[in-house]
């Protein structure tokens, strides 16, 4: 029997940075894949629809200026699209291919074991790998589970992954659908919203089970995207419930209900759902070590990366904390960190930044206003359009806003931030930094920032908390906003 210090089952994102950071500590490692190393993170996820994303952006931007002109939409046809989705997978998996295969050679002392197939726990420290009919059982010290997730489907949906998708059907579109209904309105549903209503070929409808998209997110943000959706031709369905979805005559026809009782039949070509991921952990053998699952979900349950088995790791997806690429490569370093060190500081969630790929962008970190209320957090908010930032001028992509949320009192603690506009993943770093050094808002204001840039945003924030920023809000109260929330009552605070 193999015996190895690391057995990680899983090589997406979270699975590929724990073999990887393994093997940073000298430790022999098995790396176990059933079908494509990079997982959701490569394929059908993260890095196709960004890609995709990107492309749109651009064709929208482009037919702006070319209708505003006067002349005819550039037309950017389907295999061209292909053609680069497929471009931007090939590199990223020949990266992750060559790396593996090069990492196996004497050059690193061959402390790693790439194996395809299925792996599943056996006992506390086997696992038996099953592939092409064969299988094999190895040893490990240490175990990391990191098999990721997939799109959630409905009970009573037919799904072909052709005209019923989930967003691995993405991959399997011939040409642009001349319609879509989008069931979900959360990031991703509003993500495929955007791009396929950018370039401009699809009638997108959105399907809102509440009043407003993003509900996570503070009403300025869902408002501000949701009209942004709508002057793109999107329609959008708030407080509906889908009574039914089917095929017909090659189409999609969907019913839906309204809370005043009104119903509505709508016809489309495609459907996609974006209504959430379940973790992948049938087939893991969880329950041949006792493996404890939480009650409400079919999530793994773990304190602080560590299952109640002491040698077994849950990460990434199947974890059920934040299900994002980065969260899920920061649990599995640290999972291996606490396996074959002293380690005992724990992960933080607190500052986690994430960017949302909507039209326009949108950057999160920390707390929003809607927490801090429902979590009765005393606040100071201030608010900074993007019409006073010389780079969004320069760009002449003045809409937008950054915000920032501190604690109400002397230190003014940051909590949280916003920003909402062009260029706004790149503003969100620096502060999420500050929210895990503790740090004072005093260092922002202080701090030279590159000019023009975005991110002087920030700096104006921080400067009108201290009431010394460059405009002033009773001036530009339309562009410039300080207030307090305390009990839920917002109170503007007084500035020059």
């Amino acid at each position: 029997m193999n015996n190895f210090d690391l057995i990680v089952i899983g090589g997406g994102p979270a699975g590929y940075a724990a073999a990887m950071r393994g093997i940073d500590f000298g430790k022999k490692v098995c790396l176990i894949e059933k079908k494509r190393v990079g997982g959701a993170g490569v394929y059908n996820g993260a890095l196709t629809s960004k890609t995709l994303w990107e492309l749109a952006n651009k064709v929208a931007g482009i037919n702006e200026s070319l209708i505003s002109g006067g002349r005819s939409a550039y037309d950017v046809p389907w295999k061209t699209v292909r053609k680069v989705l497929d471009e931007a997978v090939f590199e990223r998996k020949f990266q992750y291919s060559c790396h593996i295969k090069l990492l196996q050679t004497e050059t690193t002392g061959k402390l790693l074991r790439y194996e395809r197939g299925s792996g599943s726990l056996v006992s506390q420290n086997e696992v038996k790998i099953k592939h092409n009919g064969s299988e094999k059982t190895i040893r490990g010290e240490k175990i990391i589970l990191a098999t990721g997730s997939r799109p959630r489907r409905i009970s009573g949906i037919k799904f072909d992954e052709k005209t019923i998708l989930t967003s691995d059907g993405i991959d399997h579109l011939n040409d642009y659908p001349k319609s879509m209904v989008i069931v979900g309105a959360g990031v991703i549903g509003c993500e495929y919203a955007t791009i396929f209503s950018n370039f401009g070929k699809t009638k997108v409808y959105l399907i809102d089970r509440q009043d407003h998209i993003l509900p996570f997110e503070d009403r300025d943000i869902s408002s501000l995207v949701a009209s942004n959706l709508e002057a793109q031709g999107v329609t959008i369905h708030n407080n509906a419930h889908l009574e039914r979805l089917e095929q017909k005559d090659g189409q999609v026809e969907y019913e839906l209900k309204y809370p005043d009782g009104k119903t509505e039949i709508i016809q489309v070509e495609k459907a996609l759902f974006a209504v959430g991921r379940v973790p992948n952990v049938e087939s893991l053998g969880l329950e041949n070590v006792g493996i404890e699952m939480s009650q409400r979900s079919r999530h793994i349950r773990d304190t602080d990366t560590l299952t109640n088995i002491p040698n077994i790791y849950a990460v990434g997806d199947i974890s059920g904390h934040i299900a994002l690429v980065n969260m899920g490569e920061i649990e599995a370093r640290h999972a291996v960190e606490k396996a074959f060190t002293n380690k005992s500081e724990k992960l933080s969630y607190d500052n986690v930044c994430t960017i949302m790929f909507l039209k326009p962008e949108v950057a999160a970190v920390g707390l929003n206003e809607s927490q801090c209320i429902e979590k009765n957090i005393p606040v100071k908010v201030v608010k900074v359009d993007y019409s006073v930032i010389a780079r969004a001028i320069a760009m002449r992509k003045t809409q937008g806003f950054f915000k920032i949320i501190v604690s109400n009192d002397e230190k003014m603690t940051i909590l949280g931030m916003r920003v909402v506009g062009e260029h706004a993943s790149t503003a969100i770093q620096a502060v999420g930094l500050l929210i895990q050094m503790n740090a004072p808002i005093e260092v922002l204001s202080e701090l030279v920032h590159p000019h023009p840039s975005i991110v002087e945003g920030i700096q104006e924030c921080v400067r009108m908390l201290l009431n010394k920023s460059l405009f002033k809000s009773s001036v530009f109260k339309d562009k410039l906003a300080c207030y307090s929330l305390v009990d839920g009552v917002k109170t503007p605070l007084e500035r020059l």
